[in-house]
């Protein structure tokens, strides 16, 4: 396979690029690549070109920027996946797989059951960390767009700014009535959604009353009880399913 590298500062009018430093090592590193070797580079806000590399030395490696190729399409649906944040790594693997399943942008939430400080965000390394994971995801799925994972901030804060034609909560089956309880959406696709998953504890019932008073659909995947890094792949699939 033809390898894909992120190079945000690719500019439709140069004829060559100089690749990122991380870009360049994996190359002369890992790869092992030699001049003439074919790549591909996308620039992560949609824009893809074949490239060849055309020197690779301690210093730089260059690639002589080719003709535009075709990444692989976008959901249709801006969809921001608020998931909170749940303990060690796991939400690595959140947005590794939210990315490939298409999102504009991951919003990390602070929950009543949120089991992380807000201090270990103070510093901003688990953001960056964060971001170099959806950037891996990108390159590995085809996609030319890198979502952005924002600042984690509170789910009061998050309704507060979501501004999403629709809102959906996934919420355990007995946290709404039966009155309450919605089906999920129909196939009519919306420009925009919201689709929040809470935290291993489940959400509080301060909460979801929050969040139903702000306009979010409560929605559920069953009575089975899913892990909380799992949630968020399903939920997306299932509105990847409805939504074509």
């Amino acid at each position: 396979m033809v390898p894909r590298l992120y190079v945000p500062s690719l500019d439709p009018r140069d004829r060559t690029v100089s690749l990122p430093a991380d870009e360049a090592a994996h190359l002369r590193r890992v790869l092992r690549v030699k001049p003439g070797a074919a790549v591909r580079l996308f620039d992560g806000r949609g824009r893809e070109v074949a490239a060849r590399v055309a020197s690779v030395d301690r210093a730089a490696v260059v690639a002589e920027i080719g003709d535009p190729v075709a990444a692989a399409p976008e959901w249709g649906v801006h969809v921001t996946l608020a998931q909170a944040v749940l303990k060690g790594d796991k939400i690595d693997d959140v947005i590794r797989d939210a990315v490939m399943m298409g999102v504009a942008a991951v919003q990390p939430l602070l929950t009543a059951r949120t089991d992380v400080p807000a201090a270990a965000f103070s510093h901003g390394r688990r953001l960056e960390r964060w971001q170099r994971i959806a950037v891996s995801s990108a390159k590995q799925c085809g996609r030319a767009v890198v979502p952005p994972v924002l600042t984690p901030r509170a789910l009061a804060d998050c309704l507060d700014a979501a501004r999403a034609e629709v809102s959906l909560m996934l919420v355990e089956p007995a946290a709404v009535t039966a009155s309450s309880a919605v089906a999920w959406p129909q196939p009519d696709a919306p420009g925009s959604a919201l689709v929040l998953v809470g935290p291993e504890g489940g959400w509080a019932d301060e909460e979801v009353a929050h969040a139903l008073s702000a306009g979010c659909l409560p929605v559920s995947l069953g009575p089975r009880t899913l892990r909380a890094d799992a949630a968020a792949v399903i939920a997306l699939s299932v509105l990847q399913y409805i939504w074509s």
